[in-house]
C-alpha cells in the first residue's frame, strides 16, 4: 500500500511544497506516467506526483494513479495553496468534501460534488499537532496563523485524503521557510526522518466536530491539547437547518451532512471509538436537540469538555 503525495503545476504553493519534499532527498528519478510525473521514495512506499490539472478538479486521481502506476493507494495528501478573504498568512490543513450544499450530486464551485464527502486521512490530527510544534520551533507563529479548517471543496476521491496548505498570498505561497516547515512535518509523520510513521490503530478515540466557524476554534483547541484522532469537522454553514415547525424534526440538509460525515469517518478509522463534539453555543436549542437525536440514532456518543482527553 502506497501513500500518494499530490502536487499541481497550476498552483504556486503546491509547486513550492513539491520542491521542498524533493529536497529532503531519498527519491528516485522521475517517471513520466499518463497522468503526471512520479518520484518514488527509496525507503518508504510513498509516491510524489506532479500533475498538470488543478488538484481540486482531479476527480478520481487516486484510482487513476493506481491504474497507471500499478499500485494500491492507502491515502492521499494534497499539497496546495490556501486563499482567504483577509489574506492572512497561514499554515493550514483540512479534510475535503462539500457537505450541506444542494442539489446533491451537482458539481461544486471549487470542485467536488455537492453533498459528497471524502474519507479523512487518519493523519489529520497528528499532522496538525506536528505543524504547531514545527511552526512554533521555527518562529513561524509570529507571522503565520497555525490553524486547521473544516471540510470543504473537491476533488471527489475514494481514499482517505487531506489537504496541506500555505496561505494566503503569493508571498507566502512562494515562501521557502513555510514549505520547508511543512515538508519536515510530513517527513516526520510518514517516517522519512528516522522515525516511525504515524499509523492508525484500532481502538483509538476519533472526534467528529460539529458547529462553529470555518476555522473551528473550539475543535482546534481540543486537538491542540489532546492526543485524539480527528475525522470530519463541519462548520455551521455545512449544517443548513430550516425553521423547526411545531415539534417536527427540522428540515434541511443538516441531517444528510452528519450522516455522510459519520459514515466516511468510520470508513477511514475502522474499529475506532467515534464520538462527536459540538460547539454548542453555535447552535440554537432546537438545533442541538435535533443533532443529539440524530447522533443517538447513528450510535455516535457525544462528549463534552470534561470527557475529552
Amino acid at each position: 500500500m502506497a501513500i500518494l503525495l499530490l502536487a499541481s503545476s497550476q498552483d504556486g504553493a503546491s509547486l513550492n511544497l513539491y520542491r521542498a519534499m524533493l529536497e529532503l532527498g531519498g527519491w528516485s528519478g522521475p517517471t513520466v506516467l499518463p497522468h503526471g510525473t512520479m518520484h518514488q521514495h527509496l525507503e518508504r512506499e510513498i509516491h510524489l506526483v506532479l500533475i498538470e490539472e488543478l488538484h481540486i478538479h482531479a476527480d478520481g486521481i487516486d484510482s487513476i494513479h493506481e491504474e497507471n502506476a500499478d499500485c494500491n493507494i492507502e491515502e492521499v495528501l494534497i499539497l496546495s495553496r490556501h486563499v482567504s478573504a483577509t489574506n492572512t498568512p497561514a499554515l493550514t490543513l483540512h479534510a475535503i468534501g462539500i457537505p450541506g450544499e444542494t442539489p446533491h450530486g451537482e458539481k461544486g464551485q471549487a470542485g467536488g460534488k455537492k453533498g459528497t464527502v471524502v474519507p479523512p486521512s487518519p493523519r489529520f490530527a497528528s499532522l496538525f499537532r506536528g505543524m504547531l510544534a514545527e511552526g512554533r520551533s521555527r518562529g513561524l507563529d509570529r507571522e503565520y496563523d497555525l490553524t486547521l479548517e473544516t471540510t470543504h471543496h473537491g476533488p471527489v476521491l475514494t481514499k482517505p485524503t487531506l489537504y496541506i496548505e500555505i496561505g494566503s498570498t503569493e508571498e507566502q505561497w512562494n515562501s521557502k521557510e513555510a514549505a520547508d516547515a511543512w515538508a519536515s512535518v510530513i517527513a516526520q509523520n510518514l517516517g522519512l526522518k528516522e522515525s516511525e510513521p504515524v499509523s492508525w490503530r484500532e481502538g483509538g478515540d476519533v472526534m467528529i466536530g460539529l458547529g462553529g466557524g470555518h476555522y473551528a476554534p473550539r475543535h482546534k483547541a481540543v486537538l491542540s491539547d489532546t492526543n485524539l484522532w480527528a475525522g470530519h469537522l463541519l462548520a455551521n454553514y455545512a449544517l443548513p437547518f430550516e425553521t423547526s415547525e411545531d415539534e417536527q424534526e427540522p428540515t434541511g440538509s443538516w441531517r444528510h451532512s452528519i450522516q455522510v460525515s459519520v459514515e466516511s469517518t468510520r470508513a477511514a478509522f475502522p474499529g475506532g471509538n467515534l464520538f462527536a463534539y459540538l460547539d454548542r453555543k453555535s447552535f440554537k436549542g432546537w438545533q442541538r436537540t435535533a443533532i443529539l437525536s440524530l447522533l443517538e440514532e447513528l450510535e455516535v456518543p457525544v462528549r463534552r469538555g470534561n470527557d475529552l482527553n
